[in-house]
């Protein structure tokens, strides 16, 4: 159960009202009255809870279950517990998920601007915006309806921001044009000078970086995320990617949409990222690559070169998945037969 001290909880709704939530039918119609008020992982739960089943190593905790409900694939009903309401799902996770929004919704901005914030008299305000104390709008920002800027964050002049966007605590904003229900969660830096500089034995000389970061809709960005601006052309972020935290995308980036990036993932400049692509944790890539559509990349690999659609990769320097397994099951046979020989000795 979430802490109330942090979250406030709505509901209780009857289960059938959550099942058509979730997209999801009810294993049992007759129970689409049971009330649940909350939502709770499966050793957890109890009366009144709902749960859910998405990954067979948890079968034996779904099996020991004291949840009222639970969402599970069809193929997993016989493993429910006597007693327990089904909702069945052949994706559990995304019915979960929805049926978890009802319980905990985003929350809804104040429609206050905070006496000690700075909104400089050319900045543009929609209606219903939050703007809370410290934060800073310069002029020209435009800030569609119904945002929500918490304290400290720092919007700079001329930046764009769509409707129904948080902007996190400490979030600096420049130079970037952001679209519609994005998310920049706190420490999130965007559109600060690109890593873009000549070489020289006397110094190195800075290039000034004249491009912008364009935000697609519907935008995850994780904290303390960084995504440069762009030297000459914008870097891309295109809609619906999801973003974790610590991530670094160089200028010139640009995302397709639907892309994935887990934490510490690093991508050099001026490479290009296909649509629907997942990067794993502490993946680097080089600069000026092409990645193409649905690629997914396994955490600790590094990409030296361009990789074409629909691969599945691992390893320094990258290979696919299945060439990388078949090498460290070799190395490990050779591991094992100079073991033994130097037993004999």
């Amino acid at each position: 159960m979430a802490d109330q001290s942090y979250f406030h909880r709505h509901g209780p709704f009857p289960l059938a009202e959550l099942a058509a939530i979730g997209e999801a039918e009810l294993n049992d119609p007759t129970q689409g009255g049971l009330m649940i008020e909350d939502i709770a992982a499966l050793e957890t739960a109890g009366p009144g809870q709902l749960s859910f089943l998405d990954n067979k190593d948890y079968l034996d905790a779904f099996a020991a279950s004291r949840a009222g409900a639970a969402i599970a694939e069809p193929r997993q009903a016989p493993r429910a517990p006597k007693g327990m309401a089904l909702v069945l799902s052949e994706q559990p996770y995304r019915a979960f998920a929805l049926m978890a929004q009802a319980f905990y919704p985003r929350p809804r901005p104040t429609g206050v601007v905070s006496g000690a914030a700075v909104v400089d008299e050319g900045a543009v305000l929609g209606p219903g915006c939050q703007i809370d104390a410290g934060a800073v709008i310069a002029a020209g920002a435009n800030i569609g309806a119904r945002a929500a800027v918490a304290a400290n964050a720092t919007i700079g002049a001329g930046v764009t921001l769509g409707d129904d966007c948080i902007v996190g605590t400490s979030v600096s904003l420049s130079h970037c044009k952001i679209g519609d229900r994005v998310t920049l969660h706190p420490g999130a830096r965007i559109g600060q000078d690109g890593f873009g500089f000549a070489i020289d034995p006397g110094g190195h000389i800075k290039v000034p970086q004249v491009g912008r970061v364009l935000i697609g809709d519907d935008c995850d960005i994780g904290a303390n995320t960084t995504i440069d601006r762009g030297s000459m052309r914008d870097t891309v972020v295109g809609p619906g990617c999801w973003i974790d935290n610590l991530v670094q995308i160089g200028h010139n980036v640009e995302l397709g949409r639907g892309c994935v990036i887990a934490a510490m993932a690093g991508i050099s400049g001026s490479t290009k990222v296909g649509n629907f692509v997942a990067i794993g944790g502490q993946v680097g890539m080089a600069g000026h690559l092409e990645i193409g559509d649905g690629v997914q990349i396994a955490a600790q690999s590094g990409i030296m070169s361009d990789v074409p659609p629909g691969l599945t990769l691992c390893g320094t320097p990258a290979v696919p998945i299945k060439e990388f397994f078949r090498g460290v099951a070799t190395l490990r046979r050779l591991a094992r037969t100079r073991s033994k020989g130097e037993g004999k000795d």
